[in-house]
């Protein structure tokens, strides 16, 4: 029986579930991971998804007639997340407010905004079902089938994916060689390990901060729009469901590296889709227990973090034991 219900869950249909689960939250993620870096975490993630993914269903829903509908809805969601990450770094960098509470504000007026203003068009302030929005293109592989042995184990995972997906997965590898291989993103790691020494030849500081949250916001802004127009296919009052807030947690456990990151966000999104699975099985002709299932995130969760504590604790400790070797003495000086 126990056969049965992990041959149901670990196969190519589960795959292809990580894969969608994952984008809303690795493209956050990544927006996380660069705003960190420049020194100037961007708490508001949750709200820029939210506006975001509210503008592209409204925008979509508008011009639908234009036969480009979906991407104006994806340019003008971008923009609205640019414009409220830039809000952000306006208010802590130029006014030097606090980071957390302005992020707190951004996260406020997303989850009540979306809600006011969809009200005011639908009537409705759950959803915007009433609206006739549009959805990202969905990208068909069908030469995955003709790969000999593993064609169609493969086309079911990749073979029928979002376009959000693809985008989400090629911004690991851009934004690993945005970090490592030009010189802004050089420039903007240098900021946020030391921004005193940075300052001292010549990187404008907060000119680099202002361009992280900015980028930021585009990266948070993707991740809102294919919750709304990929995942879903319509914006529902507080759809992020917290995605926003795991995505601040996960380039700390990915070691704020890209790769890293993509993996930490592979593993909550595991957590996520087993949840989903599991919750459509049986036991002995039973459905399993709603809570047991519900709680696998959060476990995950806690799991990954106990486990990003202990790493750090074993990095502190080597290098205090290094520290320490260095200090003793290396014996009597030679004559």
């Amino acid at each position: 029986m126990i056969d049965n219900i992990l041959g149901s869950i670990f196969n190519a249909l589960f795959l292809a579930s990580i894969l969608r689960v994952v984008t809303p939250i690795l493209l956050p993620s990544l927006g996380a991971l660069i705003s960190d870096r420049a020194g100037v975490i961007n708490i508001g993630l949750e709200g820029i998804m939210l506006a975001a993914a509210f503008t592209g269903v409204v925008i979509s829903a508008y011009t639908r007639t234009s036969g480009i509908g979906a991407w104006l809805g994806l340019i003008g969601g971008v923009i609205v997340g640019i414009a409220l990450a830039l809000v952000l770094a306006f208010f802590h960098l130029r006014f030097k407010g606090d980071l957390v509470l302005g992020g707190l504000a951004i996260n406020i007026l997303g989850s009540a905004g979306t809600v006011a203003i969809m009200s005011e068009l639908t009537g409705d302030q759950a959803s915007t079902t009433k609206l006739a929005s549009l959805q990202m293109p969905i990208v068909d592989l069908p030469f995955l089938r003709a790969i000999p042995g593993i064609g169609e184990f493969l086309y079911t995972v990749f073979g029928s994916q979002n376009v959000m997906m693809w985008i989400a997965l090629l911004s690991v590898a851009l934004m690993w060689f945005f970090l490592y291989r030009t010189p802004l993103g050089r420039h903007i790691r240098a900021v946020g390990e030391n921004p005193d020494a940075a300052a001292s030849v010549g990187i404008d500081v907060v000119r680099m901060r202002y361009l992280a949250l900015a980028i930021s916001g585009v990266l948070a802004a993707l991740g809102g729009i294919y919750m709304s127009m990929g995942y879903l296919g319509n914006f529902t009052r507080d759809m992020t469901a917290g995605r926003g807030f795991i995505a601040l947690a996960t380039p700390a456990i990915g070691n704020n590296t890209p790769l890293g990151t993509a993996l930490a966000a592979l593993f909550f999104a595991f957590a996520q889709a087993l949840s989903i699975r599991l919750g459509t099985l049986s036991l002995n002709n039973k459905p399993l227990p709603s809570e047991y299932v519900q709680m696998i995130p959060y476990v995950a969760t806690i799991l990954a973090l106990v486990v990003n504590t202990l790493r750090k604790r074993r990095a502190i400790a080597a290098r205090a034991r290094q520290y320490q070797e260095h200090q003793q003495p290396s014996g009597a000086p030679s004559r």
